[in-house]
């Protein structure tokens, strides 16, 4: 990835476990040059952290609300400098 990478720190709350939103949101991810993960939460949100410069991280989230936005009810974001750490994006367990 060229550019100025960020990490964002991504909580949805609202109907986002037991309906897919993993899957697709690991699915959406391969169409942007970003890496990190998605994983569920005891607490019923699920957490997507993903790394990438500030326009393809903008896209994805786009794109996860244009396809999961009727199940997520609530969003909070944490932007921190990236970590470089992942190689790819995939499902956490």
């Amino acid at each position: 990835m060229s550019g100025i990478c960020q990490r964002w720190t991504l909580h949805f709350t609202g109907r986002v476990q037991g309906v897919g939103f993993r899957a697709s949101t690991e699915h959406i991810a391969a169409g942007f040059a970003v890496t990190g993960y998605v994983r569920n939460l005891r607490d019923g949100r699920v957490e997507v952290v993903a790394e990438g410069t500030e326009p393809e991280l903008r896209k994805f989230l786009d794109e996860i609300r244009a396809r999961l936005g009727y199940y997520i009810r609530e969003q909070t974001q944490v932007t921190d400098a990236a970590s470089g750490e992942w190689v790819d994006f995939a499902v956490r367990y």
